[in-house]
């Protein structure tokens, strides 16, 4: 678990203001080898890396290992929203959840963890969040 404080010097950065919409990911990926779904350390670092890929900024990470040769569940919130991954090495199968809002790219995010992982098979449907229009307002 890592947490990401911001010196002094970044409050100005972190009182960005982040449009309410964004891009919203969410990708199942099969055929993984199991050595790739199981190490809880290597799914962090990968979905922190996947982050900064994306132009996101991390906040706060926490990952969860089930035991040796078992799943991975791992949340990274970031300023922009959020990316978890939640694992099935014995089923070859990882579901990530990729959210940002503002300037970030989740694509470029995917981009990265699709690269590490090699699925043979994927599935990814993109959703635009964005608030509703409100009558009046």
């Amino acid at each position: 678990m890592k947490r990401e404080f911001l010196p002094a010097s970044a409050n100005a950065a972190a009182a960005t203001v982040h449009q309410p919409s964004g891009i919203h990911l969410l990708a199942d990926l099969s055929g993984i080898a199991a050595e790739k779904l199981s190490d809880c350390a290597t799914l962090e670092s990968l979905l922190r890396d996947a982050a900064e890929a994306a132009h996101a900024r991390v906040l706060f990470s926490h990952f969860h290992a089930f035991g040796d040769g078992q799943g991975v569940t791992g949340v990274v919130l970031l300023a922009e929203s959020h990316i978890s991954i939640h694992t099935w090495p014995e089923y070859g199968f990882a579901a990530a959840d990729i959210f940002m809002c503002g300037d970030a790219q989740p694509e470029l995010a995917l981009t990265l963890i699709e690269n590490a992982l090699q699925p043979t098979l994927r599935e990814v449907q993109a959703i635009r969040r964005s608030p509703l229009a409100t009558p009046g307002v």
